[in-house]
């Protein structure tokens, strides 16, 4: 094994050995179509950690359900928080990360850790959440405006906005709507692809894992890039079509995301 096994508190999790000062080392080489393998591996960590994902699969479907009965009659206020749901993600899908951690150190598989991990490297965790949460505010806020300068009502309504878009009557302000809302998406996918786990794993700080995120995505543009169409497509699917499925989908993603991250980053030499 390449850390430490020693733990002192059976529900604290043990520190993550630290990194060296600098970016973390991102893999020289990975396949194109590695997504697909680590929805694979996902699947496989799903069954045997005995499904305890789909307790955080039952919590993503709580919000997506939160979301669309309370704001179903504001469009404007829906989409922003929807967008934040997908912001959000990577934070909240930390104790499916470590339920994956837990399998690959040939640990038995305990919920009851995976929902304080975040205990290994609180500061930094947080802060990164605080990041996110930010930029879910920013993009909510703005997805209002400019709502409103489109909308011809007061509060536009989910009917009303479909039915602009199905008659043509708002393309520009849709175009643009897209054109701001994938700025927003990509700028937090960049620093969020291998950030948490890369936090929860070993002791690096909020920047580090932040940059090291950027540094796996410009290194290898293709794989990442397929993987966040592979999410949005599994969890926007569940989305659209009904929320319960997010209760398979969203630890699919989680426990996947746990792969990229081992795939993307290398393990330091020992020694070093």
């Amino acid at each position: 094994m390449r850390r430490s096994e020693a733990t002192t508190d059976p529900m604290t999790p043990e520190a993550p050995s630290p990194l060296r000062p600098g970016l973390a080392p991102v893999a020289a080489q990975v396949a194109p179509w590695a997504p697909l393998r680590w929805l694979a591996l996902g699947w496989e960590d799903l069954r045997a950690t005995q499904f305890r994902g789909l307790f955080y699969g039952v919590l993503f479907a709580l919000m997506g359900t939160a979301i669309r009965s309370i704001y179903e009659t504001q469009w404007q206020l829906t989409m922003g928080l929807t967008a934040g749901f997908f912001l959000l993600g990577p934070f909240v899908c930390t104790g499916l990360y470590e339920l994956s951690r837990q399998r690959e150190r040939g640990e038995p598989a305990s919920l009851a850790k995976s929902l304080v991990c975040w205990r290994r490297n609180p500061g930094a965790i947080a802060f990164f959440a605080a990041i996110l949460t930010f930029a879910m505010i920013v993009w909510a806020r703005v997805s209002v405006v400019l709502f409103a300068l489109a909308s011809t009502t007061e509060f536009p309504t989910v009917r009303g906005m479909l039915a602009q878009i199905v008659s043509l009557a708002n393309l520009e302000f849709l175009a643009l709507w897209t054109a701001v809302g994938f700025v927003f998406a990509s700028l937090v996918f960049a620093i969020s692809v291998v950030s948490v786990p890369l936090m929860l794993d070993r002791r690096a700080d909020t920047m580090m894992a932040v940059f090291s995120s950027a540094r796996a995505l410009a290194t290898h543009p293709g794989p990442v890039y397929l993987w966040a169409l592979l999410i949005v497509a599994l969890v926007g699917t569940s989305l659209v079509l009904w929320l319960g499925l997010l209760t398979v989908t969203a630890p699919l993603a989680g426990h996947a995301t746990w792969h990229a991250y081992r795939t993307l980053i290398r393990d330091e030499p020992a020694g070093g």
